[in-house]
């Protein structure tokens, strides 16, 4: 699928071309600062979301393809979870650091975001084949599973913020929790195979 990559990336970047022709029309609502902050953020759950989904995807069903994009999508929430935070650093708040210490110390659901930002930092930077190599696949795969915690996070933000209607959110909690779910069956499915495999089978099994 020669397309793949292309139409990820196109797709990725449609949220906040839309967001710019908006403002642009003068098309937002009328606190338009706001709704570009929920929209990024959103945005940014949606991608995090979809590249948590693509590694169950393949081991249940058998696709090759989720692979070839899960790098994609984990950099494109990155994307948008920096726009969310400085759309709010820069043009909310203007680097009023007294009114920002203040909205932390009142409003915990900035602090719970910002460490989900800060969880993802290092996943980003990691992204490369390089990093697989110079970290070694095991300690690899350990660092990037500090992505479910990042959801786990932002997902607690997004519920504190919006506080009222939790409808959306407790869908994108609903997805989290399956996918989480989905991903412990499968390590006790490989455990209790690895278990119970004679001892050179048992170390094939762990190599994969």
């Amino acid at each position: 699928m020669p397309w793949l990559s292309p139409g990820i990336f196109i797709g990725g970047l449609a949220p906040v071309a839309s967001i710019a022709l908006r403002a642009v029309q003068g098309t937002l609502s009328a606190d338009p600062i706001a709704q570009i902050e929920n929209e990024l953020g959103l945005s940014a759950l949606i991608f995090l979301v979809a590249s948590l989904a693509c590694t169950p995807a393949r081991r249940l069903l058998c696709w090759t393809w989720p692979s070839r994009i899960r790098r994609e999508l984990g950099l494109f929430a990155f994307f948008y979870a920096v726009l969310h935070f400085l759309v709010y650093l820069v043009v909310d708040q203007g680097f009023n650091w007294w009114v920002i210490w203040g909205d932390i110390a009142e409003r915990p659901f900035i602090t719970v975001g910002f460490f989900a930002l800060v969880l993802m930092v290092p996943l980003a930077v990691t992204s490369t084949n390089g990093s697989v190599r110079r970290l070694g696949f095991r300690r690899w795969t350990r660092l990037h599973q500090l992505a479910y915690v990042a959801g786990v996070l932002a997902v607690i933000h997004f519920i504190w913020r919006v506080k009222a209607d939790l409808s959306q959110p407790l869908v994108y909690a609903s997805l989290l929790g399956g996918l989480l779910a989905i991903r412990i069956g499968i390590w006790y499915w490989q455990r209790s195979v690895s278990q119970s495999a004679p001892p050179k089978a048992r170390r094939s099994t762990v190599s994969r």
